[in-house]
C-alpha cells in the first residue's frame, strides 16, 4: 500500500522537480502542495480538537454522576457524542492518514530513482552491480542514493544507457547534502542541522497545540457546564485526578509522531527530515490561521 501511494506521490515530486531542478526546492514545493490538498482534513481536526476539549469537560461530570452506574455512563457518553455531532473515533482517521504520509513519503525519499524518475528495476540492479563490482561502497538500505552520488562514474560505465541521466539529481540544497544519511555520516556536523530543526519544529508545534486546549478547557470551565443539574464544581478531587491522568496520557501520546519520525530520521536521507521540517513550519502556521478562523466563525 505504501508503494503504491509513494508511485503516485513520485510523479508529483518529478513534475515539481522537471521545473525547478533542484531536490530540496521540489520536496518544499511538494509539502506545501500535500498541505493544502489535505486542508479539509486539517479544518476538521481543528475543530475534532475544539470539541474534544469541550467534550472532556461534559465527559468529567458524566463520570461523577454515573460512577455507580457503569451501564448508564456508557449510554450518557454515546448520548453526549451524538449530541454534540462528534464519533468517539474522529481522530482515527487523521492518524491513519498520518502514517501513510510517513511510510509512503520514506519510500519514496528512500528509493527516488524507482518512484521518482521511474528507473527500472533492472537498470537499478546493473548499477549497484556495477559500482560494487569496481570497488565503491553501496548501501543495502539505500542503494539508490548511492547510484545519484556516483552518477558521474556510471555515466561513463553506461553512456547509451537512456535511463541513467535520470539518476542525476540536484541534491545540494542551502549547502546541504540531501542525499547523506545522518546514521552514516556522523562526524559531519551538516547532517544533524534538518533533525535538530524538526525537533524544535515539533517542540513549538505540540506546545502550541497544548496552550490551545488548555485555553479551550478553561473557557469551558469558566462557563460551568451542568449536565442533567449536576455540574463541574461538584466534582470531588479525585475524579478531577483521574481525568488529569488521562489527559496527561493522551499528552504523552502525541510525542509519539515526532519522537518516531526522528528515529527514522536519522536512519534516512535527509531529504525525509526537510520534508518533516517543512511539514512542521506549515502546520504551526495553518494551525495558527485556522484556530482564528474558526474563533471568528464560532463568535
Amino acid at each position: 500500500m505504501f508503494q503504491f501511494f509513494a508511485n503516485i506521490f513520485g510523479y508529483l515530486l518529478e513534475f515539481i522537480y522537471g521545473f525547478i531542478n533542484n531536490y530540496g526546492l521540489a520536496i518544499i514545493c511538494f509539502t506545501i502542495f500535500i498541505k493544502i490538498l489535505f486542508i479539509p482534513f486539517s479544518v476538521k481536526q481543528q475543530k475534532t480538537m475544539k470539541k474534544t476539549a469541550k467534550i472532556q469537560e461534559k465527559m468529567k461530570i458524566i463520570q461523577f454522576k454515573y460512577k455507580n452506574n457503569p451501564e448508564k455512563m456508557n449510554q450518557e457518553v454515546m448520548e453526549l457524542y451524538k449530541t454534540e455531532k462528534m464519533s468517539p473515533f474522529s481522530g482515527c482517521l487523521t492518524a491513519i492518514i498520518q502514517i501513510i504520509l510517513l511510510f509512503s513519503i520514506f519510500y519514496l525519499v528512500r528509493s527516488p530513482l524507482t518512484f521518482m524518475q521511474k528507473i527500472p528495476t533492472e537498470n537499478i540492479n546493473n548499477y549497484v552491480s556495477q559500482l560494487q563490482e569496481n570497488g565503491k561502497s553501496v548501501s543495502s538500505a539505500y542503494p539508490e542514493i548511492d547510484i545519484i552520488r556516483e552518477y558521474q562514474f556510471l555515466k561513463e560505465k553506461n553512456p547509451d544507457d537512456e535511463y541513467i541521466d535520470r539518476a542525476n539529481l540536484q541534491m545540494n540544497f542551502l549547502g546541504l547534502d540531501l542525499s547523506k544519511v545522518p546514521q552514516q555520516n556522523l562526524t559531519d556536523y551538516t547532517v544533524y542541522i534538518i533533525p535538530v530543526l524538526y525537533i524544535i519544529s515539533s517542540f513549538v508545534s505540540i506546545k502550541l497545540s497544548t496552550a490551545m486546549q488548555q485555553k479551550d478547557k478553561k473557557k469551558d470551565q469558566k462557563q460551568d457546564i451542568t449536565i442533567d443539574g449536576t455540574t463541574g464544581k461538584e466534582l470531588v478531587p479525585k475524579e478531577e485526578n483521574e481525568m488529569d491522568a488521562i489527559m496527561q496520557t493522551n499528552k504523552m501520546m502525541s510525542w509519539f509522531m515526532p519522537l518516531m519520525s526522528l528515529s527514522v530520521a536519522i536512519i534516512a536521507p535527509l531529504g525525509l527530515a526537510l520534508y518533516w521540517l517543512t511539514n512542521n513550519l506549515l502546520m504551526i502556521i495553518e494551525r495558527l490561521i485556522l484556530n482564528k478562523v474558526i474563533k471568528l466563525k464560532e463568535e
